[in-house]
């Protein structure tokens, strides 16, 4: 890949420049794989108490039972002190726990030693989360639905506002674009064109080719829809859809894979076909289908509240692991189409500041101001913001 100048291709972080650090837990037992897990842990909280609640609460600097906070946009936990709290458990909410791995998170902000209530607030169905991974091997960017939890790297959504409003992009880029390609993109679309073309520094390359952009935008496209899995399942042709052949166990110790007979096996359960394009799929150093294994055959430390989990296997596991495994297949598939998009000679960032695009005004880089209605505070009170 050729080595990249000042003014070669301009990073993402000028392209899209409101960017928030992702959600920082402070204790591992808010999330989990499966949610009933969840609700069973807030219960022995809720029946722990004095010392007993705070061992398995896990104070930090930041958080303890008496920590007065606010509710977390858009959920319905309670404000009242932990300390004396009761009631039921909020209800769990989808979160990307990382790279590829949907998990279960209790959504508290009273749990959480740094919500980013700023994240929660835009965060809808029209919202799509653009993830930085670590550097290594593997996609430099991931596009999600859902809260990610992933760190260290930033999290941009792609509006500053709920319902898909103002994008959150450089003033004027869209435009400029337009007038090198002959129509106007739409933010999705330069998000597409954007996971397509992101070099390993998350920089972007840029093209007037109306052409290349069409590929690029469609290769992206595909992507996003995979990365997020919503709408229709992903599915492999027929006779490369990988199924269960020998039924998993109900906590498999032994996970290896079979590259001949492109096989995964979990102790004596088998699932095939299995791609080694799937099984080799990294994203920031890790291999992704071996990772997500071990989470859900973990043991959790006992005593605390992570020991409650799942007896067994879970059915709905194996669901999951199929359609990962397919999705990580497809995206593999997609690496050799992005060699074109390279090696182009990009728009140079010089150009964007001459057209005014760059550099980004400061307020660019704050987020909007959202609030249509009153927030809860501590102990019901609302929020003053």
């Amino acid at each position: 890949m050729p080595s990249v100048t000042p003014d070669d291709a301009p990073p993402l972080a000028d392209l899209m420049p409101w960017s928030v650090a992702p959600p920082r837990l402070g204790r591992r037992w808010p999330t989990a794989p499966d949610p009933a897990s969840l609700k069973a842990r807030w219960d022995t909280l809720m029946k722990a108490e004095g010392a007993d609640r705070e061992a398995l609460f896990e104070p930090t600097r930041s958080r303890t039972l008496r920590s007065a906070v606010g509710g977390l946009p858009g959920q319905t936990s309670g404000t009242q002190r932990l300390a004396r709290a009761s009631g039921p458990c909020p209800e769990p909410v989808r979160v990307l726990h990382a790279p590829f791995d949907e998990q279960w998170l209790i959504p508290d902000h009273r749990l959480l030693d740094a919500a980013r209530p700023e994240l929660w607030r835009v965060s809808d169905e029209r919202q799509i989360l653009v993830v930085e991974t670590a550097e290594g091997p593997g996609p430099r960017l991931l596009a999600t639905s859902l809260v990610p939890l992933l760190r260290p790297g930033r999290v941009r959504p792609l509006y500053r506002r709920p319902g898909g409003t103002e994008p959150n992009l450089a003033p004027g880029l869209l435009e400029h674009l337009a007038g090198r390609l002959g129509h106007l993109p739409t933010p999705e679309d330069f998000l597409a064109w954007t996971l397509a073309a992101v070099r390993p520094d998350l920089t972007v390359p840029l093209t007037g080719d109306a052409g290349l952009w069409s590929r690029g935008v469609e290769l992206g496209r595909r992507s996003l829809w995979l990365m997020r899995r919503d709408g229709d399942r992903p599915k492999l042709p027929g006779g490369r859809r990988p199924y269960v052949r020998a039924p998993l166990p109900t906590r498999p110790l032994d996970v290896r894979y079979d590259r001949d007979e492109e096989t995964l096996h979990l102790d004596e359960g088998r699932i095939a076909p299995v791609p080694p394009q799937a099984w080799d799929f990294e994203a920031a150093g890790v291999r992704v289908l071996e990772q997500w294994i071990a989470t859900r055959t973990a043991e959790g430390e006992p005593g605390s509240l992570t020991a409650i989990r799942p007896p067994a296997w879970l059915q709905t596991w194996t669901s999951e692991l199929l359609e990962l495994i397919t999705v990580l297949a497809l995206l593999a598939e997609l690496e050799p189409r992005r060699a074109e998009l390279e090696t182009l000679r990009p728009v140079p960032a010089a150009e964007l500041r001459a057209a005014g695009v760059l550099p980004v005004p400061e307020a660019a880089r704050r987020p909007a101001t959202v609030l249509d209605h009153h927030e809860e505070g501590p102990e019901g009170q609302f929020a003053l913001v």
